[in-house]
């Protein structure tokens, strides 16, 4: 991605495996999420990729306070 200076930005992507790592379930849950589109994700090939932003979002949304 190109920013307004012209320099390019990365975005950080995880995999599935790496997101249920990070919240501590199951992979299977989380493809449950991404299938629901509680988790917005993007599917390269076989694997799917979720924005690190994305996940923020979802961890935000699901907070309880």
């Amino acid at each position: 991605m190109i920013g307004s200076m012209g320099r390019e930005r990365s975005a950080t992507f995880y995999t599935a495996r790496e997101v249920a790592d990070m919240l501590k379930v199951n992979i299977m849950t989380i493809y449950r999420y991404i299938k629901k589109g509680k988790i917005r994700a993007h599917k390269i090939g076989k694997d799917f990729r979720i924005d690190k932003k994305d996940l923020e979002r979802f961890i935000k949304a699901t907070s309880t306070t």
